[in-house]
């Protein structure tokens, strides 16, 4: 057999216990179908442990992780306990900048078209993915008050974008293009009103783009494509942009794929350990209930199989959510009946 791969698991807060709970019983359904060799180590970082001991990422966790893992698999953080949001911060942006993980990669796939609030959009009409640069931008804490408090109050917050922060996301976004057949790469920007990290991008993508001759590129502004999401979704196979508008962009196109319940991502640096984590929040009002919708954190926990190599195994976890969905085996949120656990349960059940 061969040497397994090691998952840190970090559930987190409110429902992410119960969603991530359903991601391992897939993942522990395809050891047995796939035969996957997989060992998974809990971890109980969090808001209670942050409430009872001050502690959000724990000193030495980046160089643990980075020496024992090959993956981390993120439930969901926050907690109405703590309003400044604090200890999310320090695990999710830690872990984020600590280990370098600069490509947040989110696919946007209608799986039936009774999911989307667009009318008339079949599955394979919305089917793109979107990078977003992780590490840098509007969310690398820059700026600062001047007479915070008073009448004359000013505030900055810095936008910052360096060459190979860019270069890296954009040819990360063509490499995808090239190994999975997408034919064209979009990229996003408001560079005819922020001059300098505009005018940083678009001249790199330039340069990138022209690697890749037998690839489309093609730029929008972000209020563009904003609109045409909407109004027009085939046309997006792979977009690249900052982290802001990435951010923006991609709950969007969660909307139109179904909803945050059906949104996966991961945050990954191509080589190293890399986390991955449903998108949707902690959902504190239904934490205990039994009502959250898991397919986002098993969607999740096959997009880590597949950057681990088991594209193969990975597919076999999309298609039984897929077929799932098409049968009506889902939680409320989309139409169905089945709890938390019910709608584990049917995805595990149609694995084969």
């Amino acid at each position: 057999m061969t040497d397994p791969k090691h998952i840190a698991v970090i559930p987190g807060d409110g429902i992410g216990p119960e969603v991530i709970g359903e991601a391992l019983r897939v993942l522990e359904r395809v050891r047995e179908t796939h035969g996957l060799s997989l060992a998974f180590s809990h971890f109980d970082w969090g808001a209670e442990k942050f409430l009872n001991e001050g502690v959000g990422l724990p000193e030495g966790a980046l160089e643990m992780l980075t020496r024992d893992f090959d993956a981390i698999l993120g439930g969901a953080f926050g907690d109405p306990r703590i309003p400044s949001n604090k200890h999310a911060e320090d695990i999710l942006l830690g872990m984020r900048r600590g280990l370098d993980l600069y490509i947040n990669l989110r696919p946007i796939k209608l799986l039936h078209e009774r999911l989307t609030p667009l009318r008339n959009r079949k599955p394979g009409e919305i089917d793109f993915i979107v990078f977003r640069e992780n590490t840098e931008g509007a969310y690398c804490g820059g700026g600062g008050f001047m007479k915070r408090g008073t009448a004359d109050e000013i505030a900055t917050q810095e936008d910052l974008s360096t060459r190979q922060g860019v270069e890296r996301i954009i040819m990360a976004a063509f490499e995808h293009a090239s190994e999975h057949g997408r034919k064209r790469v979009t990229m996003a920007d408001k560079s005819n009103v922020q001059r300098f990290g505009g005018d940083l991008w678009q001249r790199v993508f330039k340069e990138v783009s022209a690697r890749y001759p037998e690839i489309e590129a093609n730029h929008q502004y972000i209020d563009a494509m904003a609109m045409f999401m909407v109004l027009d979704p085939s046309q997006y196979e792979v977009i690249v942009t900052n982290n802001l508008f990435g951010d923006i962009l991609t709950d969007l196109g969660a909307a139109l794929q179904g909803g945050l319940g059906l949104a996966a991502s991961g945050n990954i640096h191509p080589g190293r350990v890399s986390l991955f984590e449903p998108v949707h929040g902690s959902a504190p009002p239904l934490a205990g209930k039994n009502l959250a919708n898991p397919i986002g954190a098993i969607l999740t926990a096959a997009m880590m199989l597949d950057y681990l190599g088991h594209r193969k195994v990975s597919g076999a976890i999309e298609n039984a959510v897929e077929n799932a969905i098409n049968a009506g085996e889902t939680t409320r949120d989309l139409g169905g009946t089945l709890s938390t656990t019910e709608a584990g349960t049917a995805i595990c059940n149609r694995i084969e």
